[in-house]
């Protein structure tokens, strides 16, 4: 599928297992969830464009490159907010602006609760974080705002993804790349990922209901 790139590594296939398994605590998903976002980020992050500079060593005066683009981290509360710490690890320099979607769990289309973006000055690439792409509902509402703000570029990453909601967004926007660990079978009648990884907001946030 155009535009998706799963990122076949063994270190995520390794880490995914332990975000999978329903015995890992929320600690260690909240872990597994920031490495598993490095990952992702590195991937996402190879056609970003870069200019010359030269800086000053200890020895001598050396010629670099450094990110030329503002980036944009835009977690989708609230577990997108789970893979941020990731994110900035590698892009320390990225700002970060929030949105915020409930999934309606009759219609299971996203209602938007909140929303942080600067009125103007957009910046030039959004990297949109949610672990779990299901129906697509909330990645197409967070695309629509970024267009909305002038986002040129946008990339969508995530740690799994039904088939469904990959289809639902590229059908509508078909620019949009998206980095995912792995692609899984199918939504059931819920809307949920199988096999999935459960709720990533309650595990995250450890806030599973007894």
């Amino acid at each position: 599928m155009k535009n998706v790139y799963v990122i076949d590594h063994p270190l995520v296939q390794h880490h995914l297992v332990s975000l999978r398994d329903r015995k890992t605590t929320s600690g260690g998903f909240r872990r597994m969830i920031q490495r598993l976002s490095i990952l992702l980020t590195y991937e996402a992050a190879k056609d970003l464009e870069v200019q010359s500079v030269k800086v000053r060593t200890p020895l001598a005066l050396a010629k670099g490159k450094t990110l030329k683009k503002r980036i944009g981290l835009i977690p989708i509360l609230r577990a997108g907010l789970g893979m941020v710490d990731g994110v900035l690890n590698l892009i320390s320099g990225a700002e970060v602006w929030h949105l915020g979607f409930y999934r309606d769990e009759k219609t299971l289309k996203p209602v938007e609760y909140y929303k942080k973006l600067p009125p103007e000055d957009p910046v030039d690439v959004a990297l949109i974080l949610d672990p779990m792409l299901a129906t697509g509902g909330s990645a197409i509402a967070a695309i629509e705002a970024m267009k909305r703000w002038g986002v040129k570029r946008i990339k969508l990453l995530c740690m799994i993804a039904a088939p469904e909601g990959l289809k639902k967004v590229l059908s509508r926007y078909p620019d949009t790349q998206i980095y995912v660990c792995a692609v899984d079978d199918r939504l059931n009648k819920n809307g949920y990922i199988v096999p999935g990884l459960g709720d990533a907001g309650d595990r995250i946030f450890n806030a599973r209901a007894p």
